[in-house]
C-alpha cells in the first residue's frame, strides 16, 4: 500500500521538478506543467499518462484505476488509488509522469545514475 510520504521526495528529486500545494493539495511540477497531483484527502494520486494508451490501463485493472474527471479527459492524464499500489509502482508511475514533461536528455540522464529505476 502506498502513501504520499512514498513519492514526496521524488517531487524535489528529479531534475527541474518542484513541489508546490494548490488549495491544499500537494502537486510536482516542471514549470508551469502538473505531472503528479493528489486529492485533498491524498488518496487518490492522478499523473500525466498518453491518452491513446488510458483506457488499456483503466480497463487492464479499475480497482487501481481510473479515467479522470471529465474536466481533465482533454490533458494526458490518469486517476490511481494510492492504496491500491505498492511503494515502488508508485515512484514508477511519478517517474514515468516526469518524463513525458522534461526534455528526453534529462530523462535520459536520469536513467544513467538510476538503471534500476526508483526503486
Amino acid at each position: 500500500m502506498a502513501v504520499v510520504e512514498d513519492v514526496r521526495a521524488l517531487g524535489g528529486e528529479l531534475e527541474r521538478s518542484y513541489q508546490v500545494h494548490v488549495r491544499g493539495r500537494l502537486k510536482f511540477r516542471v514549470g508551469q506543467l502538473v505531472y503528479v497531483a493528489f486529492s485533498l484527502d491524498e488518496t487518490v494520486m492522478g499523473f500525466a499518462f498518453p491518452k491513446e494508451e488510458r483506457a488499456a490501463l483503466v480497463g487492464g485493472n479499475p480497482r487501481k484505476f481510473q479515467m479522470p474527471s471529465e474536466s481533465d479527459m482533454r490533458f494526458n492524464w490518469v486517476e490511481a488509488d494510492l492504496a491500491s499500489l505498492d511503494p515502488t509502482e508508485a515512484r514508477e508511475l511519478v517517474v514515468d509522469a516526469w518524463r513525458m514533461v522534461v526534455p528526453k536528455r534529462v530523462s535520459h540522464a536520469y536513467d544513467l545514475i538510476h538503471p534500476n529505476g526508483p526503486g
